[in-house]
């Protein structure tokens, strides 16, 4: 035995890309035992009286929580905790899952297969699948729901069709496909270039074949789907994100079937969640109604609330997402990193991680953040009486998916001398992007969320994508290239953002960060991925009028009231525990 194990290891250090899917293999099984809810044993005692509740909700409203992969643990724990709480309501929940039939989804990236061609060939069938499925439909079976498999509503001649479009469709086009007016090229691609971190497929010899693995997912959930939703009758479908594969097919098809879709994803305060309905939060923040929030009054207590926490983004303590542990707020040491002069006029320039959520934007006056990076540059190549300081995100490597199309690499390529008034802050910089910020006339973004943050501490911006920040009348949006040239004009700004249109920005800042980010009792902060885990003891936890959280949560799936939290009615100790 110890021969074989001394053989493995030798084998293993030949060949370091098998060493680290195995051990990565390895680290995500062990995680993933411990990653799903232990529901039984939680309810313990109750787990008869839920039985029973279960039994009294069937034919009530049908709700489909459609979390489709099993081994996304981020999704699966949330949405039982959500099937749970509805089942108590009186809904009727189902559930949806992938019984390993997608030749790609979510679940693939690089970081799994960094010998592309492995997926190319086999796909997720051989590893990944064996540790999503069983778990996930025995936790949710554990909760009584009913599983749903996207093999049973798929016939040959799905299988056979989705094979054929995506082998016989240039890959060029696919983007632009379409199938009974959804988006199903887009969200294909979207979930290629998600597997590849990466903002473009080009160059990688491999690109073509992943993006067809990808849009024959595309394909086969939306046939599943549109079966399943016509047999079933659903009167709402819940699940996580909105985009990418499988998930934004789903979206695709219910909206196509008249079926209310609702997304949510992880918030930045801990214990909270985003949501949205009718489509993902990417695009319905863009557009929220402005009624929503300007009514608030803030109080002295819920201005120095905000405030406060808003001073914790710096340092990320009251996140469960964050980027820096020690960031660097000092001018001198700003100034020892960033050779710019702080006492000339500065504009700060925020990225966003260029391969995430690709998506169609009609609003966006560039086709791409890096075409925007692009065209900022050169104009302030012409402006030696203005500085440029570019923060790249540090998501690109300290992110979910670390990128393989750093920006910092993308701009030397464009130019190998940058003009001398522009400087670059790269994403492992320990600087403090607020901090920088701080000392600009003005800032530009293009989909990043610190626009928020921004306005709030009285900082200009300008949005050239599809910062929710924009449409809320608070920042200078670019309606195109030449007006964005135009808003480039005017820098630097004569004069900060004045108090009126500042006290509106926090106004909205209260409302981004303390009603839309809805706090749930039941989630508890972990280590880990994911940052969090389901918490409860017994039934009364779930139960109507236990957790407001919930309850805000469950009358917007079931009733489709909004997803607010009534933040400004409920003491802040509760909210924050």
């Amino acid at each position: 035995m110890n021969a074989i194990r001394a053989a493995i290891r030798r084998l293993l250090r030949a060949y370091p890309r098998i060493d680290r899917l195995v051990r990565l293999s390895v680290r995500r099984h062990r995680a993933g035992r411990t990653a799903h809810p232990r529901w039984r044993e939680m309810l313990g005692s109750d787990y008869d009286t839920y039985r029973a509740r279960h039994a009294a909700a069937q034919g009530g409203p049908k709700v489909l929580i459609a979390t489709s992969v099993g081994s996304h643990w981020a999704g699966t724990s949330l949405e039982s905790l959500i099937g749970a709480a509805l089942t108590l309501r009186g809904a009727e929940a189902h559930v949806l899952l992938c019984d390993r039939v997608l030749p790609a989804c979510l679940h693939c990236d690089t970081t799994w297969y960094p010998d592309v061609a492995h997926f190319v060939r086999h796909g997720p069938s051989r590893d990944l699948c064996h540790h999503c499925f069983e778990p996930a439909e025995g936790m949710f079976r554990e909760l009584l729901l009913p599983v749903h498999r996207y093999g049973a509503f798929l016939t040959p001649e799905d299988r056979a069709r989705a094979a054929e479009l995506a082998h016989t469709i240039p890959a060029e086009a696919i983007r632009e496909f379409t199938l009974d007016g959804m988006a199903v090229g887009e969200h294909a691609l979207a979930g290629a270039l998600r597997f590849y971190a990466r903002a473009t497929l080009d160059g990688d010899r491999h690109g073509p074949a992943v993006l067809r693995r990808y849009f024959e997912a595309a394909l086969l959930t939306t046939f599943a789907v549109r079966r399943l939703l016509r047999d079933q009758g659903y009167r709402v479908a819940v699940f996580h994100h909105g985009i990418y594969v499988p998930q934004g097919l789903v979206g695709e098809v219910c909206r196509s079937e008249g079926v209310r879709v609702v997304n949510w994803n992880p918030a930045y305060r801990k214990r909270s969640f985003i949501f949205s309905h009718s489509q993902t939060y990417h695009h319905a923040l863009m557009h929220e109604p402005t009624q929503i929030w300007e009514g608030l009054n803030l109080s002295p207590a819920q201005e120095t609330e905000l405030l406060a926490y808003l001073k914790s983004r710096w340092y990320g303590t009251q996140d469960w997402i964050w980027f820096h542990e020690h960031p660097v707020a000092e001018l001198d040491a700003i100034a020892r990193e960033i050779p710019a002069n702080f006492t000339k006029p500065c504009i700060g320039l925020l990225t966003n991680v260029m391969w995430d959520a690709q998506l169609h934007y009609p609003a966006n006056a560039f086709s791409s953040m890096l075409a925007w990076v692009e065209h900022t540059i050169r104009h302030f190549a012409g402006r030696p009486d203005l500085q440029l300081i570019i923060r790249v995100h540090p998501a690109e490597i300290r992110g979910t998916l670390r990128s393989r199309q750093p920006l910092v690499a993308e701009v030397r390529r464009l130019f190998p001398t940058l003009p001398p008034n522009v400087f670059v802050i790269p994403p492992e910089s320990p600087v403090s992007t607020y901090a920088v910020m701080e000392r600009c006339n003005a800032v530009l973004i293009y989909g990043t969320k610190t626009g928020v943050e921004l306005t709030s501490m009285g900082i200009p911006v300008i949005v050239a994508g599809e910062a929710w920040i924009r449409n809320k009348g608070l920042t200078l949006d670019a309606r195109s290239i030449a007006h964005y040239d135009e808003l480039l004009g005017r820098l630097p700004l004569p004069a900060p953002m004045d108090a009126a249109t500042q006290e509106r920005a926090r106004r909205y800042a209260y409302h981004f960060f303390f009603r839309r980010m809805i706090p749930l009792a039941p989630m508890e902060p972990a280590p880990g991925n994911p940052p969090y885990r389901v918490a409860v003891r017994g039934l009364d936890a779930l139960a109507p009028g236990a957790d407001p959280g919930l309850d805000v949560v469950c009358d917007g799936i079931l009733d489709g009231r909004e997803f607010v939290y009534p933040a400004e009615q409920l003491a802040a100790p509760r909210r924050n525990a």
